[in-house]
């Protein structure tokens, strides 16, 4: 079988889009995974089937390794540019819902061309009990009368990692790492992009307090913003990532290293992040590569 696609990215965080619109696509984790390798394959970090739903659109989105996610910011602003290049919305509207695994997100958007250009994504509050996360951890610290788990310790081979676990539709456990003190094997230079996360990503990523496993961001407090690396689970390192992004400037804010707006530098660009009372919002581009038949 034959199946038309679209390689899209936000930010270098690349999904391989497939138009189930109007007939039914079925996939197989093993499809995906194939689909999804960069050597054999079209390669992404995931594959997003765009279907009908709830809202304007149904985000229903896979992992490089064939796993189902609840959620995927930068998937969200790329199913968004999906929809309206494609003409899946009359003429006039600036904004569109699309539905997910984690409830349906609010996206406004601008235009250049007719095209998407920028879109931002109402991602909904941070989910910060520990159940929920969900993440075998006690609450440890509070903000304003709000309980998370802010200091959670893992012991490593290499050092210990304090993390603070948030759940933006997925589960995120947040680094703020101090270069200056981890040990040589792991980073060499005072530069986030001199960390190396071959090793400690994977481990933290599966450790036993994450039952779900987890996205694991590694973060650095600069003069213009929050940077950070990410591993998630189910792909490895990516250029971006949309939730975490968000998760992490909500810890940031938790923890009083932020206030509640920031830039947030990825490797493949940047973000802006708002935490607002009706939740955390995210903007930023959404890009088409090209189009494609897989057999």
């Amino acid at each position: 079988m034959a199946y038309s696609f679209t390689k899209m990215h936000g930010l270098g965080n690349d999904f391989i889009v497939i138009d189930g619109m109007t007939s039914p696509i079925d996939l197989s984790s093993d499809d995906v995974s194939a689909m999804c390798d960069r050597h054999r394959g079209i390669g992404a970090d995931g594959v997003i089937i765009v279907r009908p739903g709830q809202g304007d659109g149904f985000m229903d989105y896979r992992n490089a390794d064939g796993s189902l996610a609840q959620m995927c910011g930068n998937g969200v602003r790329v199913t968004a540019k999906f929809l309206v290049d494609r003409g899946y919305l009359p003429p006039g509207r600036d904004s569109l819902r699309i539905g997910t695994r984690a409830g349906l997100k609010e996206v406004r958007f601008e235009t250049a061309g007719g095209r998407l250009s920028r879109a931002t994504v109402t991602m909904g509050q941070p989910i910060l009990d520990p159940a929920a996360i969900p993440v075998h951890a006690p609450v440890d610290s509070d903000h304003g009368g709000v309980p998370y788990v802010g200091a959670l310790m893992i012991p490593t081979p290499w050092c210990p990692a304090t993390v603070t676990c948030v759940s933006m539709g997925n589960p995120h456990a947040v680094w703020f790492v101090d270069l200056e003190s981890m040990p040589d094997e792991l980073v060499r230079g005072d530069r986030l992009d001199s960390l190396d996360l071959s090793a400690i990503g994977p481990y933290l990523e599966s450790h036993t307090v994450f039952p779900e496993k987890a996205n694991i961001e590694f973060v650095t407090v600069e003069p213009d913003g929050l940077h950070m690396r990410v591993y998630e689970r189910g792909v490895g390192e990516t250029l971006a990532c949309g939730t975490g992004a968000c998760a992490v400037l909500v810890a940031a804010y938790l923890t009083g290293r932020t206030g509640p707006s920031s830039a947030v530098h990825l490797p493949g660009g940047t973000l802006h992040i708002d935490y607002r009372e009706d939740g955390v919002h995210m903007t930023g581009p959404a890009s088409t590569v090209f189009h494609g038949t897989w057999e």
